[in-house]
């Protein structure tokens, strides 16, 4: 009997009609692998994994290969984005064995959750120096029950390994770390990313090539504090190539996950709430230093895509969209030209020269649509009126978008996270900053007032929910953008509801998952227990860690409400990691925008006065990554930046540090001389 069918989970649902009897992760299933010996399978994928399904069809809905998985093994499945934390875990385990990772993730563990072997992607047939899924099966069932103690040996071996893997990155960094910051340490890092630098198509490294937000984020304040031209040129290369590229969504808006070549055309076709939160806030603020209409227009493009397709009726946002549709990947981005002919009629030609089209094809005989050049340049080149052209080609998009429309849409999994939501409220608050359109400052609130109502429990928040019922207990990362979405939402709306909640959560993160001895906070709260340890997610990848995002929230805490253990906090948990960040910035991209805002001292922009809410909107207009704003129409004695500031009829704008502040000046051009 398949037991997922009481499930949320959009994958986890998927498999509920499986002939394998699938568990849920629990103790059902870990009392029956100890009550009848048994080894436990744990299948790890999610909705929009391309490669989970095709793994499920070859063999999950397989009624002999799952005759074989029900005789001998406790088969569990497991939704990653549900339990990032299981995933952390026995992913980790996969790698050491494996040398490589990814999804489906199949990892065999004792009865007590202990892994001893693990792999990806098995195929029904031996292929491609891959053994078949029922090899695995057999050859996995004879040693439980012929070498049982090899087995257990390599599982103890291997849960030593992840349980101390933290602790030999930490010592190898207690071993290395400088005792300060300066200057030379953001150089270095620069210099290291630098070396990364596709100069050519823009982005970091080769094929396959993902968005890269937070390493993009650090050369953008990299450049602000330094001036140097090539770091600011490095992120426009990066991001143009990807809005012309078939990462991009030409007709409906939006970004995939990540582009299959250097050259952003081939994309993996699913579309992540994360990513387009992660590039929607990185482009508000390329926006804000570059006005580039580009970027605009992609910002209110990805919004509108993402008001469309991910906005549930509750206020909350759903997590996904599938790569495929009716099985195949890709078939409902994908055009032949004949298709744009009939749609298009004399318009296709020029549309089909601009956007890359030909009989041919650019992807297995269909056409991904892209930019090879710019409007302008396009235009100049074919003797084009610039102005005729953007809309011919917006007229023809529209036509397209409308012919698309009817098509079979890919799956969307329409779980609600909160760490992806928190992510997209600071999104629509950064678009808000920066296009002043007040829609979007309306579904930021919305979303948070949503997420504030539902997550929230007694005694804790959790991690996901849909239909009614949220499940299991919110992570670190939940938490951290969580707070830092709150901090957003107080810079542009001066509520300090919103600061006063971020305050609280902190101190909950800090009682409940700060490790003392490491300076660090542990992914899981102290009162979870379904786990053989605890980890501590300190690399920035696709998203940002919650390590590193709680660095930036205790930066920014600290000074609004003068608690000096948040920075100390902050600080301590640079010097654990600085060692790394400098090796390997990339995966510290974060960790290393929070390190500038030690060696750049945060500007601490205090208003006071009649018009003090209005001024604190144009500041926070502006590009300065290194400030807090607080605004008040009187002094506050209850927080330090607004208290015994002596105010007249002018509203005053106090640019200070360390709550030293210099003469108090009136206009925001001034503030901006000042930074």
């Amino acid at each position: 009997m398949n037991r997922l069918s009481k499930e949320t989970s959009p994958y986890l649902l998927q498999h509920a009609d499986n002939p394998v009897d699938w568990y849920p992760w629990g103790e059902a299933a870990f009392a029956k692998a100890k009550k009848e010996d048994k080894p436990i399978l744990v299948s790890i994928g999610y909705s929009t994994c391309h490669w989970c399904h095709v793994m499920e069809r070859e063999s999950f809905e397989n009624e002999a290969i799952a005759a074989i998985m029900n005789e001998n093994f406790v088969n569990i499945k497991v939704d990653r984005e549900e339990r990032p934390d299981i995933d952390s875990i026995y992913m980790e385990a996969v790698q050491i064995m494996t040398g490589s990772g990814g999804w489906p993730l199949n990892c065999f563990l004792l009865p007590d959750k202990r892994p001893f072997f693990g792999g990806t992607y098995f195929p029904p047939e031996a292929r491609h120096n891959r053994p078949s899924w029922t090899q695995v099966l057999q050859n996995l069932t004879s040693a439980y029950q012929n070498q049982k103690e090899q087995v257990v040996e390599q599982a103890e071996k291997l849960t030593n390994y992840i349980h101390n893997a933290d602790n030999r990155l930490l010592d190898n960094l207690v071993e290395t770390k400088k005792v300060v910051f300066d200057e030379n340490s953001l150089h270095l890092i620069y210099k290291t990313i630098r070396e990364r630098f596709d100069t050519q198509n823009g982005g970091i490294g080769s094929a396959p090539k993902f968005p890269a937000s937070m390493t993009l984020k650090f050369c953008l304040d990299y450049h602000y504090f330094t001036n140097i031209p090539e770091a600011l040129a490095q992120v426009e290369l990066s991001l143009d190539k990807m809005i012309r590229g078939g990462i991009y969504d030409q007709i409906g808006g939006g970004f995939a996950r990540y582009a299959t070549d250097k050259a952003w055309l081939i994309p993996h076709f699913e579309k992540m709430l994360y990513d387009n939160a992660l590039l929607v806030a990185l482009l508000s603020e390329a926006y804000q230093l570059t006005g580039k209409e580009l970027y605009q227009e992609t910002i209110e493009a990805t919004l509108t895509y993402v008001k469309r397709e991910m906005w549930s009726d509750e206020g909350g946002f759903f997590a996904a969209q599938d790569a495929d549709s009716e099985g195949v990947e890709g078939k409902f981005y994908a055009w032949s030209k004949c298709e744009i002919d009939a749609v298009l009629g004399e318009n296709s030609d020029l549309f089909c020269r601009f956007y890359g089209v030909s009989e041919d094809g650019n992807w297995d005989g269909h056409n991904i649509l892209w930019r090879k050049d710019s409007y302008l340049i396009f235009a100049k080149a074919n003797s084009i009126d610039l102005n005729d052209f953007k809309s011919t080609m917006k007229r023809c998009r529209e036509q397209l978008f409308q012919v698309r429309d009817k098509r079979i849409k890919p799956s969307l999994d329409d779980k609600i996270l909160l760490n992806w939501n928190a992510l997209m409220t600071t999104a629509f608050v950064k678009a808000y900053k920066v296009l002043d359109d007040e829609e979007y400052l309306s579904i930021a609130i919305q979303n948070m007032d949503f997420l504030l109502k539902t997550f929230e429990g007694e005694t804790h928040f959790y991690h996901t929910y849909k239909n009614g019922k949220r499940q299991h207990q919110a992570f670190l990362d939940d938490y951290a953008f969580l707070i830092a979405a709150l901090l957003q939402l107080f810079e542009v709306t001066q509520n300090t509801i919103y600061l006063t909640k971020a305050d609280e959560l902190t101190q909950f993160v800090i009682n409940e998952f700060f490790d003392k001895a490491s300076k660090l906070f542990f992914f899981t709260s102290a009162n979870q227990t379904d786990l053989i340890t605890r980890t501590k997610d300190l690399y920035d990848n696709a998203l940002p860690s919650g390590n590193s995002t709680m660095v930036h929230n205790l930066q920014q805490l600290g000074i609004l409400l003068g608690k000096e253990n948040y920075k100390a906090i902050a600080y301590a948990m640079l010097t654990q990691v600085q060692s790394s960040i400098e090796k390997y910035p990339t995966s510290f991209a974060k960790w290393a925008s929070a390190m500038q805002n030690i060696i750049h001292p945060t500007h601490e922009i205090a208003i006071i006065g009649s018009q003090a809410l209005v001024k604190a909107k144009v500041i926070s207009q502006q590009f300065i990554p290194n400030r807090v704003i607080m605004a008040a129409k009187v002094p506050n004695e209850a927080y330090p930046l607004l208290e015994g500031k002596t105010v007249g009829n002018d509203t005053l704008i106090f640019v200070c540090e360390n709550y030293t502040c210099q003469l108090p000046v009136k206009t925001v051009e001034e503030v901006l001389e000042i930074v």
